[in-house]
């Protein structure tokens, strides 16, 4: 007994004025330093006193000049934050990811080495310590966009705040009372989960032709799909889960098929913020209007976004770098 295949599939079918004829084409940062020098002096008895070996001890900061310090330390963690607040999709994540870190460490680096002002010492210990833990987390962020969890920055923010990521730090820079050490610039949004309704044009050029595309999302989440012809979007749509949608009026010539599944599509981003993926149908597609003196006939395309018995068309998983947003 064969064992069925399971793949994407598409369906082409020709259509005429008079009648339908149908065909299966396809399946388818520096450190503070205390001030002075040591000098070598005269001990007892005429002896010259060794200088001391070591680095010297830093110099208790006053207020003010603490205050400078963590105005200075804090300042490119917070400007760090705000950009990746603003970053919306896979495409510059991970980078983004890489100098927040390197902000916070930049910022641990600098702070680890003062002498703050003795009310304050314990409190200062306590958020450097949450600072180096702040630049683990965000170590992990960037293994969670790796993996295509989170998909976009304020995403990244949310699942953070959600696990107390951000407000362990915010606590440690409350214990600073007085002093400005608060890191995080912007508020995490809350956790939402965001569709279109189903068959909404994100995108369209002109459709005036008597083409059709079918699309059957049978996944379990919903999908924006991509058509390319040449170098050109011509059409991007949301297909909600468990669905169907059909494009009328498409254009002749050859596209290329792209879609991109997710949970919490956010529309300025144009991405889904949340367990994302990226495929590409595994051949173009081909739609061709023919004239004869007694008929037109034009090709129609069925395709699954889900694996169905008997489709000869294996989708591709592709770079989020690859995806025409």
């Amino acid at each position: 007994m064969t064992t069925p295949r399971f793949l994407a599939c598409a369906v082409a079918t020709l259509v005429a004025l008079t009648a339908c004829t149908a065909s299966s084409d396809e399946k388818v940062s520096g450190p503070a330093t205390a001030g002075g020098v040591a000098g070598v002096g005269q001990g007892a008895g005429g002896q010259v006193s060794a200088p001391p070996t070591g680095s010297p001890a830093p110099v208790t900061l006053t207020p003010e000049e603490y205050r400078a310090e963590l105005e200075q330390a804090r300042g490119p963690v917070r400007d760090a934050v705000k950009k990746l607040a603003a970053t919306g999709g896979l495409k510059t994540l991970d980078k983004r990811l890489e100098q927040t870190s390197a902000a916070v460490d930049g910022a641990v680096t600098r702070l680890a080495e003062l002498a703050p002002p003795p009310e304050v010492k314990v409190q200062h210990d306590d958020y450097v310590e949450a600072l180096r833990t702040l630049s683990t987390d965000f170590g992990g962020a960037r293994q969670d966009a790796e993996e295509q969890r989170f998909c976009t920055g304020p995403a990244v923010l949310t699942g953070m705040d959600r696990a107390g990521k951000l407000s362990d730090v915010e606590k440690a820079a409350d214990g600073l009372s007085g002093y400005p050490a608060s890191v995080i610039s912007v508020k995490a949004p809350k956790q939402r989960t965001r569709r279109l309704s189903n068959g909404r044009f994100i995108a369209s050029e002109g459709r005036p032709s008597r083409a059709y595309l079918q699309l059957s999302n049978g996944t379990r989440q919903d999908a924006v799909i991509v058509l390319v012809r040449g170098k050109r979007k011509a059409v991007t749509v949301y297909v909600r889960k468990k669905s169907n949608f059909k494009i009328q009026g498409v254009r002749d010539g050859s596209y290329k098929v792209y879609y991109t599944f997710g949970e919490d599509w956010d529309s300025k981003a144009r991405s889904f913020t949340r367990s994302c993926r990226f495929e590409q149908f595994g051949k173009s597609v081909r739609f061709r209007t023919v004239y004869t003196a007694a008929q037109t006939r034009w090709t129609n395309w069925k395709i699954t976004l889900h694996s169905v018995t008997g489709g000869n068309v294996k989708p591709k998983r592709i770079k989020p770098g690859d995806f025409p947003s």
